[in-house]
């Protein structure tokens, strides 16, 4: 048998440095190299630990190597792992089953990322405006919301306000009108005859942890229905748990007419993601005018329908309820001690540092050093979205960790 060299192995420092002349720099990631994980912790090339306090932007609700999630990656490699659309698989069925009855709608299209979610949603939405509610052709427009995130194609950043997402990638896609987050009376105002649909996050994640005010997700529902347009919902962050709901539209007993799902719904094994819609919603769609080679293929499915058996407990959100209350009491107790304000919902929340303390990347390289991870957001903020298999006694040690790093910090 012929054995493979093996490689050499490198350290933090040598890795991180290899990698400045090959990869592209559009990241700028704490300067730490993780080499293994489980549950809520990483453990990086010289083994030091680390409590993962971001859980991949959402994408680990259910922690690093969750056994269930693995356990079905792996039955399902030794199978059968793509057979593009072009054929049925055995898995599809159950995904799409199981995820419509969980989100309480009809049909699912299953695609990889969540900016495709994002994407196709918008092609939905525009085709639905022509063959259903009458729009000229070319002439449907979306209405957004300033400060959003909903992924970082050219489509996405056209209406995005962010100018380090828009600078330099021009010209950009029409058909967009951008009003103030939470605000019910400008949302109304922006639509008319030409409007297919409203599309918002439920609480905006990249912008820090925005959640409306109570009545908002309600007024959007109300107004987009009375109006005769669609309410898309991206939950790509805040769904499936993250919120102490499978939706964090059900924090409103809202049922938008499309839910954008992602990153947790691949298990933080393979990219999944859903468009799930009502059945009049998603019928538009014809074969040859839309499609993924990989989206809906029988391993993602296979990590998806897992998801979905994990969710279907309720076990995960009432974690995330449980433990959001131990997180907003540890933050509450930092309010005036280095926390300016936090906003946070089950175990999501944005923490805005007093900028005398240090910015939201010196906040979190500190953090690195006392063994947790969190990430910055805009200036002096920080997003805390641990996985919902953390325990109380991890959360409170990254709690405590914050206290140390802005106690020393003042």
């Amino acid at each position: 048998m012929t054995v493979a060299p093996s490689r050499s192995v490198r350290s933090s420092a040598e890795l991180i440095r290899a990698e400045e002349p090959v990869l592209a720099h559009n990241y700028h990631p704490l300067p730490v190299v993780v080499a293994r994980a489980e549950g809520a912790w990483v453990e990086d090339v010289e083994g030091r630990r680390y409590l993962d306090m971001l859980a991949g932007y959402s994408a680990l609700n259910f922690g690093h190597r969750h056994p269930a999630l693995i356990e079905a990656a792996h039955r399902q490699l030794d199978q059968l792992t793509l057979t593009s659309r072009a054929f049925h698989n055995d898995r599809l069925a159950q995904f799409a089953e199981s995820l419509a009855e969980l989100t309480g709608l009809d049909m699912v299209l299953p695609m990889n990322t969540g900016a495709e979610a994002v994407e196709s949603a918008i092609k939905v939405a525009r085709k639905w405006a022509y063959e259903v509610k009458g729009v000229a052709p070319d002439r449907a427009t979306i209405v957004v919301a300033a400060d959003n995130f909903h992924g970082r194609t050219t489509t996405i950043v056209s209406f995005s306000t962010d100018e380090t997402a828009r600078a330099g990638f021009g010209p950009f896609t029409p058909g967009f009108r951008v009003v103030p987050y939470n605000d019910l009376a400008a949302l109304e105002a922006a639509i008319d005859e030409t409007t297919a649909a409203v599309l918002i996050e439920p609480i905006q994640g990249e912008a820090g942890v925005v959640i409306p005010d109570d009545g908002y997700l309600r007024g959007v529902r109300e107004l987009t229905r009375r109006t005769g347009c669609m309410f898309i919902a991206d939950e790509i962050q805040s769904g499936l748990g993250r919120t102490g709901r499978t939706l964090a539209v059900e924090h409103e007993d809202v049922v938008p007419d499309m839910v954008l799902l992602g990153k947790a719904l691949g298990g933080g094994i393979v990219p999944v993601s859903a468009v799930v819609a009502r059945r009049d919603v998603l019928q538009v769609l014809r074969p040859g005018e839309h499609g993924s080679t990989f989206g809906g293929n029988p391993l993602s499915a296979a990590v998806g329908s897992a998801v979905v058996e994990l969710l279907e407990t309720g076990e995960y959100q009432r974690r995330a309820a449980e433990l959001g209350i131990v997180l907003r009491g540890g933050l509450t107790a930092l309010v005036g001690k280095g926390v300016q304000s936090f906003r946070a919902r089950g175990l999501w929340a944005g923490v805005d540092i007093d900028p005398a303390i240090g910015t939201g990347r010196d906040i979190s390289e500190r953090l690195m050093r006392e063994g947790v991870l969190v990430k910055d957001t805009h200036g002096s903020t920080i997003r805390l979205a641990p996985p919902l298999t953390i325990t109380g006694e991890e959360l409170r040690t990254a709690l405590g960790s914050l206290e140390k790093v802005l106690t020393e910090g003042a």
